[in-house]
């Protein structure tokens, strides 16, 4: 997927667990850890506003757009 998600690098900055993070924003460990491994098909703008003002972050500091592969693109059309 082109959109990444450093979640973790946030959480590192701010010396924070992934539980204390997903208690203070109000989510599931389970659905933090899904958002946070790119495994997420969409994010509400309520979440993603919780969790940029619990790690006092902008939404660019945690999500991110990168370039597919061009080669990977054509293995997983075959």
């Amino acid at each position: 997927m082109p959109i990444a998600v450093d979640i973790d690098v946030m959480l590192a900055r701010r010396r924070m667990s992934v539980g204390e993070l997903a208690d203070r924003v109000g989510i599931t460990p389970a659905n933090l850890a899904v958002l946070k491994n790119g495994r997420a098909k969409a994010v509400r703008f309520a979440t993603l506003a919780a969790l940029c003002e619990v790690l006092e972050c902008q939404p660019g500091d945690l999500l991110r757009w990168e370039a597919e592969d061009a080669e990977a693109v054509d293995l997983a059309e075959l």
